[in-house]
């Protein structure tokens, strides 16, 4: 049969050997117009079907002799006609693989060769299962052909593992009682269990290495890879291979796809590689996740390839895969992955949204994004609301349930002492906090029960909550002073550092209170630098007679302490009597480079005193006039008696709700000096 030769005319199939065709095989939509001997020779069913029908056609002409031969046909073929003798005609209902696999099935009948592959070996096999095609009816026949080459070839690698399975879609009620499904599930499962998952897809596996360590090629074109030569294949094909077996993955279809997953969960397998799988099916198939416009429909063997999938198939997809997400934290061995991976969670708990899936599946999102919240970007955060009942620009409570998850695992290991982590989760709440705070329906309740959720020790500096509070008292003017004076409350004056102080006492949205305790915090942090300075010059920079005298103060009595701090305090009186002391040190000796730069850091710290006193006499003014005003209501009050409760200080401090005491407007006043020298007494 080496020059059969085989042609279509539309929807039907010709094999031209010089002999007439004696019977016609109809395979779905597709006629077969072949020869009886060949496929008796190989296929017990047909050689039943053939003699049943011969047979009831004997019997028919012999009750009704007609003319022979049936008349004849035209067959396609190299612009010839080839007489027709049909004499039987088959119809094969429901055959495993459709016309496709059975003109594979036909050709092995006539001796051609055929290409067996990944890809048709399942549906062959079926074949010569459903045509009974064994091994004791006829040697070396379709049934042993393809159980060899799937057993000995397509089970040892993943990648073609993962293609016969995705062809057992097509012949799945046949290849399900032959198992073949899942012995391609437990191949992949076994190549996948006995893979690093760093080196997943490194081609070891894949019959590419070679023992030897010799050979005449030199060494540049050999790569060692664990003592194993790999003749010449660079490390760069790991990745292409990783995503080619990830693509045959991604055209599963669900339930296959599905069955797979949970075989590998139930192998224990490596957590990164069940993420891995699942992320790149959920990115190709699930809109919104992956930043294609265009997607692919949903591979089912009961759809068309054109069909568009329905909100209920993109839902149903979703949750197998939330499911089927390792519930930890996940397990990534570079920042880099670990950041796409969240970026990936976060695709999802928005599509999630979008979709309406259930409660339970949003919930163990958001628990499993919590657990690696410092992976997070502010972009990540920044999920709208899709529900018409949230006046919110961005969905708050979906981020508030998010942090409360990330404290609640944090308090459970230990991570609240972890600061690096803690902190860049609120430097990250933060950046959150100033982006929504421009929303106009953000109420002042749903702001400040969001901010105080994060834990004090998780902000070094308050800066950042200060810029996110600036931000919300600009977009929201209206809210009454109690409101504003609440929101305030969020930020302690004491870690702002110098610039945001330096802006904070100039800004006019902030009250009067906070803009007093500003003022007062940054006094201090402006006196606790010139102490430092000045201290520093004494110990550090002085020459022996410096020394010496600072020795002989050292050796009085304790109250030397008090009286050198309240030295310190007095900016300018003090701090120039030291500044001329050490200059006349120093005129004694050399001048050294360390005392130069302390002069020049004192003389920019007076120059920073001399505009906050400035400031300060601005609201000293600020004061007076707020003092006459509260004079005339006391007098008002009491009938012009003597000023009740302390005067008006006394009502200053009803009003205002001050904690300290006023003299902090006056740099001047010994009071502050007073308080300060007792914290550096129990300091020292």
């Amino acid at each position: 049969m080496a020059a059969e030769k085989t042609s279509s005319k539309g929807q039907a199939w010709f094999c031209t050997t010089g002999l007439p065709s004696d019977i016609v095989v109809e395979v779905d939509d597709m006629t077969f117009h072949l020869h009886k001997f060949p496929l008796m020779s190989k296929s017990r069913k047909l050689h039943q079907l053939i003699t049943e029908q011969e047979a009831n056609v004997q019997a028919s002409e012999a009750s009704d002799p007609r003319e022979e031969g049936g008349g004849g046909g035209g067959g396609g073929g190299d612009g010839g006609d080839e007489i027709e003798e049909v004499h039987c005609h088959i119809a094969l209902q429901g055959f495993p693989g459709g016309s496709e696999t059975f003109e594979m099935a036909a050709k092995f009948c006539y001796g051609v060769k055929i290409d067996l592959s990944a890809l048709n070996v399942a549906p062959l096999r079926c074949a010569g299962e459903f045509l009974e095609m064994t091994e004791g009816y006829s040697e070396d026949n379709l049934i042993s052909r393809t159980e060899k080459f799937l057993s000995q070839s397509v089970l040892k690698s993943l990648k073609d593992s993962i293609r016969a399975l995705r062809s057992c879609e097509r012949v799945t009620p046949l290849a399900e009682s032959l198992e073949i499904p899942q012995r391609c599930v437990e191949a992949v499962v076994a190549k996948a269990a006995s893979a690093d998952p760093s080196l997943f897809g490194w081609p070891v596996g894949d019959g590419a290495a070679h023992p030897g360590r010799g050979g005449g090629g030199g060494a540049a074109s050999q790569i060692l890879w664990n003592g194993i030569e790999t003749k010449g294949r660079k490390r760069e094909s790991r990745g292409s291979n990783v995503e080619s077996w990830l693509e045959d993955l991604s055209l599963l279809s669900l339930p296959l796809f599905r069955r797979l997953i949970s075989a590998m969960r139930d192998a224990d397998l490596s957590s990164e590689i069940v993420e891995t799988c699942l992320i790149h099916y959920a990115k190709r198939y699930i809109p919104g996740v992956s930043r294609s416009s265009r997607k692919p429909p949903l591979p089912s063997s009961s759809s068309s390839s054109s069909s568009v999938p329905s909100e209920s198939e993109q839902r149903e997809l979703l949750e197998t895969i939330i499911a089927n997400l390792p519930p930890g934290k996940t397990a990534s061995r570079s920042s880099a992955a670990a950041t796409t991976t969240t970026r990936f969670l976060f695709g999802l708990l928005r599509t999630a949204i979008i979709l309406n899936a259930s409660e339970d599946c949003r919930a163990s999102l958001e628990r499993k994004v919590g657990l690696q919240l410092e992976e997070a970007t502010l972009d990540d955060l920044l999920i709208p609301s899709y529900s018409y009942l949230n006046e919110t620009l961005y969905d708050v409570d979906c981020v508030e349930r998010i942090l409360g998850h990330f404290l609640d695992a944090a308090g459970v290991d230990g991570r609240l002492e972890r600061s690096p982590i803690l902190m860049l989760v609120g430097k990250l709440i933060d950046g959150y906090l100033s982006e929504i705070a421009s929303d106009a329906n953000l109420k002042p309740e749903k702001f400040y029960s969001f901010a105080i959720s994060l834990p004090e020790q998780a902000r070094l500096f308050d800066d950042g909550l200060y810029r996110a509070i600036d931000v919300y008292l600009k977009a929201h003017p209206w809210i009454p002073e109690a409101e504003r004076e609440k929101i305030c409350g969020l930020m302690d004056c004491q870690k702002l550092t110098l610039e945001a102080c330096t802006h904070a006492a100039q800004n006019e949205r902030l009250p009067l209170r906070v803009v007093v305790q500003v003022l007062f915090f940054e006094q201090l942090q402006l006196r606790h630098a010139i102490a430092g300075t000045l201290l520093a010059a004494e110990t550090g920079a002085v020459m022996e007679p410096g020394r010496q005298s600072a020795s002989r103060r050292g050796d009085e009595d304790d109250d030397e302490d008090e009286e050198e701090d309240a030295e310190v305090v007095e900016q300018e009186s003090e701090g120039e009597e030291a500044v001329a002391a050490a200059a006349t040190a120093v005129g004694q000796g050399s001048v050294s480079a360390t005392w130069r730069a302390a002069v020049r850091e004192n003389q920019v710290l007076r120059l920073d005193m001399d505009s906050m006193r400035t400031r300060v006499h601005q609201l000293e003014r600020e004061c007076s006039t707020m003092k006459k005003a509260i004079e005339k209501i006391d007098g008002s009050d009491d009938g012009g008696g003597g000023r009740a409760n302390g005067g008006w200080k006394g009502s200053l401090t009803r009003k205002f709700g001050c904690k300290f005491k006023t003299q902090v407007c006056d740099s001047h006043e010994p009071t502050v000096v007073d308080t300060r020298k007792g914290r550096h007494r129990n300091r020292h």
